[in-house]
C-alpha cells in the first residue's frame, strides 16, 4: 500500500484531480492581482486508460507545460472509511479489495480524517502514478470527497437541526450525516443514467429518501442539503419538498462569501472547496 501525503493547495504545484471518466488541471494564478485560479479540464479520450490520457494531456495542456515540481492529485474513486481505533495500515489492500474487489493494477492510497476519527482507502491506477512520477519530483494524493466531508462536517455543527448531505459528481451521489466528531452516515450510490452519462434524478430520489428514512430524520424538523452537479435539480427539489420540509440547494457563491473561484463554470464543488478551504487538506 502507498500512503497518500495530505497538502493544501499552493502557488508552487498544480492540483489534478481524476475519476473515472474525467481529468482536470488548475493551479493558483501566478497573477498577484488575479484571484481566480487557472482551470483546465481535459477533454478525456475513450478506450484508452486515464494513464493513456495524462500522457497524451502532457503533450498539448497549457498547465501541464508549467514546470511545476509539485502536483496534488484529488482523486475520484470508490472510498473505504475505516475507524481510526480499528485501522490497521497491513490489512488496507485486503479491506479494500473485500469491499470494492477488481483493483488489479493499482495502489491503495490512504488519507487520515483526524477531526473525523476515520481513515479513508481508495486506489489509484500504478501506470497514472507512474506518469505523473516522471513529471513531478513530488506528487501528492488525496480523496476528493476529503474537502467537502470536512467542509460539511463544520456545516453541520451550526444550529440545532440533523443535517443530511447529498453531493452529486461523476456520475455518483455521495450521501452522509455527521454526529459531532464522527460520521453518522456515508455512503456512495451509482445514479449514472441510462445513456452513461449524466444522473438519474430518480435513483437520486429514492436513495435520499431511503437514507432519510434509515436515520430516523423528521421531515418537519430536519435538513437535507443538495450540491454539485444535480440533475433535474428543479424536479428533484420539487419532489423531495413533498417529504420534506426543509430540502435546499447548496449556492457555493452564497456558502463561500462570494469567492472569485464560485465564478469559475464547470469546476467540481470539491476542487472549489480544496481551494477556498486550502487549510482542509493538510
Amino acid at each position: 500500500m502507498t500512503k497518500a501525503i495530505n497538502s493544501a493547495p499552493t502557488r508552487s504545484q498544480i492540483i489534478i484531480r481524476v475519476s473515472k471518466h474525467s481529468l482536470s488541471f488548475s493551479a493558483p494564478s501566478t497573477d498577484v492581482a488575479d484571484s481566480l485560479p487557472q482551470y483546465e479540464p481535459y477533454a478525456v479520450k475513450n478506450g484508452i486508460s486515464m494513464a493513456a490520457n495524462l500522457r497524451e494531456a502532457f503533450k498539448t495542456s497549457a498547465l501541464l507545460g508549467v514546470p511545476f515540481s509539485k502536483a496534488l492529485v484529488m482523486v475520484a474513486a470508490p472510498v473505504l472509511l475505516v475507524p481510526v481505533s480499528c485501522f490497521d495500515e497491513t490489512m488496507s489492500e485486503e479491506l479494500y479489495d473485500h469491499s470494492f474487489g477488481g483493483h488489479d493494477g493499482q495502489l491503495v492510497m490512504c488519507n487520515l480524517l483526524s477531526e473525523l476519527n476515520v481513515v479513508a482507502l481508495y486506489a489509484v491506477s500504478r501506470d497514472f502514478c507512474t506518469v505523473l512520477a516522471d513529471h513531478y519530483v513530488e506528487v501528492r494524493y488525496c480523496c476528493a470527497m476529503q474537502p467537502v466531508w470536512s467542509y460539511l462536517h463544520q456545516r453541520s455543527l451550526i444550529g440545532k437541526r440533523n443535517k443530511l448531505y447529498g453531493y452529486f459528481h461523476d456520475g455518483s451521489l455521495d450521501v452522509c450525516s455527521f454526529s459531532q466528531n464522527r460520521f453518522k452516515f456515508c455512503n456512495s450510490f451509482d445514479i449514472t443514467s441510462s445513456s452513461g452519462s449524466g444522473g438519474n434524478a430518480h435513483d437520486a430520489l429514492y436513495f435520499l429518501l431511503c437514507v432519510w428514512k434509515q436515520l430516523g430524520l423528521k421531515a418537519e424538523w430536519d435538513e437535507l442539503h443538495l450540491m454539485g452537479d444535480i440533475p433535474e435539480r428543479d424536479w428533484l427539489l420539487d419532489e423531495l419538498r413533498q417529504y420534506l420540509q426543509r430540502a435546499y440547494i447548496v449556492n457555493p457563491a452564497g456558502d463561500f462569501n462570494r469567492a472569485p473561484i464560485t465564478r469559475i463554470a464547470g469546476m467540481p464543488f470539491d476542487l472549489v472547496t480544496a481551494f477556498v478551504h486550502r487549510q482542509r487538506l493538510r
